[in-house]
Formats: structure tokens, sequence, C-alpha cells
């Protein structure tokens, strides 16, 4: 049966230099991969927050012309062919968001101003 033995090179080395070196070469070959996270997600805009862009984005769709907007007190007023327009947004105790589009002096008809701004709203909300 053959014994091994080391070639004449290694032979002349110190033990503790050759298992160092046998150490180097197996460890070189191991490779520490970082924990894998999860990427962050961005925060979900709120319910009022949705309902705020969509009622805004709806009355431009609509031909309002938005004369104010106060997010803090959730009122938009604008006008249409002369008409006042308002539109109110609550965020309730639920969570969800009530919103009120109201423009009495309004004579558009089939579909009237507040079924265009509705379906516009609906629209921008994804139902």
């Amino acid at each position: 049966m053959p014994r091994f033995t080391l070639s004449a090179p290694l032979a002349r080395l110190p033990s503790g230099l050759l298992a160092a070196v046998l150490t180097a070469v197996l460890v070189s070959g191991c490779v520490a991969y970082p924990y894998p996270y999860a990427e962050p997600m961005p925060a979900a805009p709120s319910k009022f927050d949705q309902a705020w862009d969509a009622a805004l984005g709806a009355a431009a769709d609509a031909g309002v012309q938005v004369t104010g907007a106060d997010r803090a007190s959730g009122r938009i007023s604008g006008n249409k062919a002369g008409a006042a327009v308002s539109i109110n947004l609550q965020s309730l105790a639920d969570g969800r968001v009530q919103v009120a589009f109201d423009a009495p002096g309004s004579r558009e008809a089939n579909p009237t101003l507040n079924e265009r701004w509705l379906a516009a709203y609906n629209r921008r909300m994804g139902r």
C-alpha cells in the first residue's frame, strides 16, 4: 500500500507554518454573506390623504377651478361656470373619511356636476 508523503518543498516547511498556510487556503474559500433584511416599505398614505388627493384631483377633472384648499380643516372651495363649489372632508372615529360635495348653483345637466365629480372621485379612489 502506498504511503502518502509530502513533496520535497512542502516537507521543508515547519509544521506550524504548513498548518497556517493550509488554514488560510481553506478559510479563503469561505464567504460570509450579510443577513438578508427586507427592504423597508414606504408608508402608505392615510385614508384622509388618499381621499383629499382624490377629491382635489376629481375637482380638476370635473372642470372646477379651485380657489382654496385647506387640508387642516378638510375644506376645498372653488367655482365652475359661476357656481360656487364646496367639498368637505371629515375623518370619522372608525377611520373612514366622509366626503361631501356641494354645488347648489350649478345648472349642468346630463350628467350633473355632482355626478361628474363623483365619477372622477371614485375613479381616483380605485372604485
